[in-house]
């Protein structure tokens, strides 16, 4: 059989490059790994910033890379973070191109849209740092923009706390380095929703950061207890005891994770 393709799709803030350590393993056992930039991140970045950029935008772009993966085999879908959005909202709209879907401490909203949760739910560490992180107006901008590139050390100490805080200053520093200060605005809420006639039919699995504390372990405990009621297909969860990007620092147990769902 063709070997599997793992499509990885990041989080806000975040681009392809934070997936390296995570396609490096996949692609040294055999596989096939491909770290998407939605519009607008990474190497895609644009001057003119994000203001525009939509929930279906980054489906496009996801749909494309999964349509010519899907040539060469199965296809194996994996978000982090806000990346679970683009995830489902992919997977409601091609389910016949994948092979299965996995959220690794990531957003996936069945019953309501994201700001329902977010209004539901306590705050995380980073909901209660961001506020003091914003550079500019978002209603003026048209999108979201942050320090992350600062050097301010109770700033610092805040971003270690709620990304990071089973790793080293250093890490950290590399992890804020290579991160995006831009973030597109609009969310799809609709769009964004498990759809239980397509993404139900998939296999689907749950990798839940216990020591997460930018998106918090009820919160995925939430995600996970919701699709499970909803769809006659439950959950596979497995528990990681690492922080919010602790996993692509050290991707050793998510690769055992993944490599484990690829088709024999």
């Amino acid at each position: 059989m063709s070997p599997t393709t793992f499509v990885l799709v990041h989080g806000a803030f975040a681009n392809a490059s934070h997936w390296g350590p995570v396609c490096r393993a996949l692609a040294l056992q055999g596989h096939r790994a491909v770290a998407v930039d939605l519009p607008g991140h990474g190497l895609d970045a644009r001057p003119t910033g994000l203001a525009g950029i939509s929930t279906a935008d980054d489906v496009a772009a996801v749909v494309a890379t999964v349509r010519a993966a899907r040539e060469h085999g199965p296809v194996v879908l994996v978000g982090h973070s806000r990346g679970g959005m683009t995830v489902t909202a992919v997977a409601n709209a091609v389910p016949e191109l994948l092979d299965h879907v996995v959220y690794v401490s990531a957003w996936c909203c069945v019953t309501a849209g994201p700001s329902t949760y977010l209004a539901e739910t306590g705050p995380s560490a980073l909901d209660v740092l961001a506020p003091s992180l914003i550079t500019a107006d978002p209603a003026e901008v048209g999108e979201l923009r942050v320090d992350l590139h600062t050097s301010d050390a109770t700033a610092l100490d805040a971003l270690q706390d709620a990304l990071l805080a089973d790793g080293t200053r250093a890490e950290l520093l590399a992890v804020l380095a290579a991160m995006d200060v831009r973030e597109a605005l609009a969310i799809d809420e609709d769009a964004v929703r498990v759809d239980p006639g397509a993404w139900g039919l998939l296999p689907h699995t749950y990798v839940r950061l216990s020591g997460d504390r930018a998106l918090l372990p009820a919160l995925q405990d939430r995600f996970v207890a919701e699709a499970d009621a909803a769809l006659p297909q439950p959950f596979t969860v497995v528990d990681v005891a690492t922080s919010h990007v602790g996993v692509q620092l050290w991707p050793e147990r998510l690769v055992e994770v993944l490599t484990g769902l690829a088709p024999d």
